[in-house]
């Protein structure tokens, strides 16, 4: 690991990808992420006045984290260390940190470490950095692809600045695929290369806002076409639907890519939109997900947002639960469809889910309630003391209901909705509720 000057390195990369060839080198080359390194932006104005303090960047593959770090690189005047976090360890870092120190007490130089992959360091290894990274010794650039609030220390977090990157725009993305092809230097565009729309159209809309997997596609593609007889490479849709090869289902079990889909499967669901349920259904399980995992997640919408305006969503669900375990995959994804629909087109109600809220939080600030004496466990020796007595047993009375108190300064919780069943649930509790304020 060395300073490296990523300027006059250009003609050494000939052989490196095109995605490497092609990254950018200023903010000019720069595409997306406009939120953030924008004309004016905090981080723009930072790198431009080489004043960067610690800064986090994390977002999905290909939106431009690397090649920003890098652009900063070109343009401070501080040292530039680059390590991943896969192939370094502790004696590493230490190392890393003692030249830093020493750069800084006799050139007074600082040093920026720019640590690719921050996730994978534990717990152990982000300690290392944290005094260092506080004192000043060093500037740290931590690139990750994971929602870095749950990977790293929140010490490490609190001095740091994160910033989130997007996915890339098709219109980014489509001019740095023309910016690829023209370029004669370090893109293709010494190759005479006949592109349709409908061929680009595919790159763009398949690489899934990642310009690397957008440039791999382009270079393959182009490199094995053959040249007709006027010297040019024809770029059609088969060409660019073998190059991008199968979709790719952006889905990682362990990161952010699991907590959004199901977060978007049980949002189609409690927004009465099975269609969409049943497609963030099928990417998770083709990804590898688990579907048991989706089962209990179906179980919880059954009652948090169908609730008593159809009961019978949740019987289904646990049930589906039981038959996933019983009868696996690949069979179980007919199971789980058939419960997400059910769940995604029932009435839907969270009239229980906001009763326990509130119970809760009558428990936690509200008054504080002692059972009344005739509803305690008249047991051993509770009757001695009185308890249970005055008790009305309410099936002993027309209806099976009886008016008593159950609780003192009641507070009205479950407030049922005209949504299914519980239009009949509330029409009785009205009834009840009715009787009470007479009394």
């Amino acid at each position: 690991m060395s300073q490296t000057d990523f300027l006059t390195n250009a003609a050494a990369g000939k052989n490196k990808p095109l995605a490497a060839r092609m990254a950018p080198k200023s903010f000019d080359d720069f595409m997306g992420q406009d939120n953030i390194v924008g004309d004016g932006k905090l981080l723009r104005r930072s790198i431009e006045a080489d004043n960067l303090g610690s800064v986090i960047f994390f977002g999905p593959p290909g939106t431009g984290k690397s090649a920003l770090a890098r652009i900063i690189a070109s343009k401070t005047k501080a040292y530039f260390e680059e390590a991943n976090a896969v192939t370094i360890g502790i004696a590493d870092i230490r190392k890393i940190i003692d030249q830093a120190k020493a750069r800084l007490e006799m050139t007074g130089k600082k040093t920026i470490l720019m640590l690719d992959e921050i996730h994978h360091f534990n717990r152990s290894q982000q300690d290392a950095l944290l005094p260092d990274v506080e004192r000043g010794s060093i500037t740290l650039i931590g690139i990750t692809t994971e929602n870095p609030f749950f990977y790293i220390n929140a010490a490490i977090l609190s001095r740091s600045i994160v910033f989130e990157f997007q996915q890339l725009s098709k219109e980014a993305l489509s001019k740095i695929m023309e910016s690829a092809l023209n370029d004669k230097v370090n893109g293709l565009g010494n190759y005479k290369v006949e592109m349709s729309e409908e061929a680009g159209q595919h790159l763009i809309l398949n690489a899934n806002g990642d310009a690397r997997r957008l440039l791999n596609a382009l270079e393959i593609g182009v490199l094995s076409t053959k040249v007709n007889g006027k010297g040019i490479r024809i770029f059609d849709i088969s060409v660019a639907q073998e190059s991008m090869q199968k979709r790719a289902v952006l889905y990682d079990r362990s990161g952010d890519a699991h907590y959004d889909h199901i977060s978007a499967f049980i949002k189609s669901m409690r927004g009465t939109d099975p269609d969409a349920a049943i497609y963030w259904m099928a990417k998770m399980l083709a990804a590898g997900e688990d579907p048991r995992f989706i089962a209990r997640r179906i179980i919880i919408c059954a009652s948090e947002d169908v609730g008593m305006a159809d009961p019978r969503a949740l019987m289904l669900a646990a049930a589906a639960l039981n038959a996933v375990e019983f009868v696996g995959m690949p069979e179980a994804r007919i199971i789980l469809a058939q419960a997400a629909v059910y769940v995604a087109c029932a009435p839907k109600s969270n009239a229980s889910y906001l009763a326990v809220e509130y119970a809760l939080n009558e428990v936690k600030n509200g008054k504080v309630r002692n059972v009344p004496n005739h509803l305690k466990d008249a047991n051993l020796d509770g009757e001695k003391l009185g308890h249970g007595q005055g008790y009305k047993y309410p099936h002993d009375y027309e209806g099976h209901y009886v008016e008593q108190e159950y609780w003192t300064d009641p507070v009205e919780f479950y407030k049922p909705t005209n949504e299914g069943f519980e239009v009949k649930i509330r029409e009785r509790l009205h009834g009840i509720r009715k009787k009470k304020s007479k009394i």
